[in-house]
């Protein structure tokens, strides 16, 4: 029975030789922000589990808008799960078709400080750039 967790955050296919690769990365300077975010929170009292939750919903002016969240519950049947750098990431299935070659990184500009989103697929953004279309 498969858990639903791959290790490995590059983008490829399963075969019969080898697992399924994760189709969403993320970078190491986005890791080390959640991560931080994550002690935090558990020294604020939350649950010793956290995952970082991504997910596509529908929104926005361009139709889609992605969504950040830490999440306490992955459910082996309707989500997928990926260690990387230290970080549980986790997606349901239905975002991930999304999300394909995704990357989760995170920017300190002087103009804006946050977690930023590159989606591969998205063929095009609405103006301030919160949605995009498929």
């Amino acid at each position: 029975m498969s858990t639903g967790v791959v290790d490995q955050p590059t983008i490829g296919v399963k075969t019969a030789d080898a697992p399924a690769t994760f189709p969403i990365s993320v970078t190491e300077k986005a890791a080390t922000e959640v991560k931080r975010i994550i002690a935090e929170q558990q020294a604020a009292g939350a649950a010793d589990t956290l995952y970082l939750r991504i997910s596509v919903r529908g929104g926005g002016c361009s139709g889609f808008q992605n969504k950040l969240d830490l999440d306490t519950t992955f459910n082996e049947r309707t989500d997928m799960r990926s260690e990387q750098h230290g970080v549980s990431l986790i997606v349901d299935k239905k975002s991930l078709l999304y999300l394909q070659g995704a990357q989760i990184d995170f920017h300190e500009d002087l103009n804006a400080r946050g977690f930023r989103i590159t989606n591969p697929s998205a063929k095009g953004t609405c103006g301030c750039g919160s949605s995009y279309s498929m």
